[in-house]
């Protein structure tokens, strides 16, 4: 799921020097949400593997 998220960041990158401003903002929107839920299923796994 980073790798993902990663993806869509570079992919926002590379969209908003080339001037894609819409291709930039829903890539860097995909990957804000791809990073979050990436966090929480981080989290609730290491709870579970403290627990």
């Amino acid at each position: 799921m980073l790798t993902w998220a990663l993806i869509f960041a570079v992919i926002a990158l590379v969209a908003g020097v080339f001037g894609f401003g819409g291709v930039a903002s829903a890539a860097a929107g995909i990957a804000r949400i791809l990073f979050f839920i990436f966090i929480v299923i981080f989290l609730i796994t290491l709870i579970a593997a403290l627990l």
